[in-house]
Formats: structure tokens, C-alpha cells, sequence
């Protein structure tokens, strides 16, 4: 690490990797995580809220950021960069992605249609879902970007999630025509 920092500090270009080794010498991975990148908040379509044998939609907003602070007394900016998501959906299922996923609005599909990161559950209930986001790191000691070795799993914070059992029957009338009917609330 001397040798980076003794070299930007005199404006020369920073000393080439040991071969072998990738990323900037002498700054690893664990060392950039003091510098706290953001967690993924998670999101389930539509509005938490879900129906148990159909497919709910879930999303994150973990995107590419930066954080600049002071590494072994030096000034530094680091830039990480989300690589793969890891849903965890609170009923023991999992699945891993490289998208953070979209809204079926954006995907322009009918609500409840299967996607990259929906989830179907089989029971109604209270699901505990969270997205854990793995990043990349890059780190700017004043000469531009360099990659680093390794990857940050940063787990988001948990969001409750409401399944409910949707029952439906087929009826010759509605609830206003016949009150009677299957399903009307009872007068």
C-alpha cells in the first residue's frame, strides 16, 4: 500500500500488480468495507402485498454508487457496482439473479406474470423477504479508476410481506343482483 500512496503523492503512475495478482496493489476487498456501500432496499409487487399460488414481484433499488472517505490516512473514492442479487423470499427460498428486477409495469407485462425475481409462495402469511446485494469495488486514489479483488455482500434490511388465499366461484349473478349469491357478504 506505501507504494500507491507514495506514488500518487508524487503524481507518478501507481506501481504495476504483482503478477498474478489483479486489482491495485496492496488494497483489498476488506478493506473497503469500512467504507459502508448501500444496502438494497427490497420491494414486492404489488405493495408488499401478495396472493398465495401466484407469482409476487420483487425489485431493489441497489445501484452503482460511490463513497469517498480516508483509507490508511488517504483521501480515496470508491465506486462499487452491484454484481448479483440474492433474494431471500422468507419462507426458506431463495434465488440468486444479475438483475435488481423490474416492476411488471416496466416490463409491460399483466400483473402477476412470472419474472426474473418474482416468488411464489404456497401458503398465506407473513413472509420476512430481503435482498442481500453483492458488489464489485473500484477505488480512486486521485489517478482514476482501479478494480479490486473480490466482492462485498451488503444484506438489506427486511421488508414484511403479505400473502393472502384469494378463493374464487363461478355465479350467475353479482353480490347488487343477488345478495344471496356465493361469496356475497351476508346481510
Amino acid at each position: 500500500m506505501v507504494r500507491c500512496i507514495d506514488a500518487v503523492k508524487k503524481g507518478e503512475p501507481l506501481p504495476e500488480p504483482t503478477p498474478g495478482e489483479p486489482g491495485t496493489p496492496g488494497i483489498t476487498i476488506t478493506d473497503l468495507a469500512s467504507f459502508s456501500p448501500a444496502p438494497g432496499t427490497l420491494a414486492g409487487e404489488p405493495d408488499n402485498l401478495g396472493v398465495a399460488g401466484l407469482p409476487t414481484n420483487f425489485t431493489t433499488n441497489a445501484a452503482a454508487h460511490t463513497r469517498s472517505g480516508t483509507l490508511f490516512g488517504y483521501p480515496v473514492t470508491a465506486r462499487f457496482t452491484p454484481a448479483t442479487f440474492v433474494f431471500r423470499y422468507g419462507d426458506g427460498q431463495t434465488r440468486t439473479t444479475t438483475t435488481a428486477g423490474k416492476t411488471w409495469e416496466a416490463l409491460r407485462v399483466p400483473q402477476f406474470t412470472p419474472t426474473d425475481t418474482s416468488h411464489t409462495y404456497a401458503e398465506r402469511g407473513a413472509y420476512q423477504a430481503s435482498v442481500d446485494t453483492v458488489y464489485t469495488a473500484e477505488i480512486d486514489l486521485g489517478t482514476g479508476y482501479f478494480p479490486i479483488s473480490g466482492t462485498l455482500t451488503i444484506p438489506g434490511p427486511p421488508q414484511s410481506i403479505q400473502i393472502y388465499e384469494a378463493r374464487t366461484a363461478l355465479v350467475a349473478h353479482t353480490c347488487d343482483e343477488d345478495p344471496a349469491t356465493e361469496g356475497c357478504p351476508a346481510s
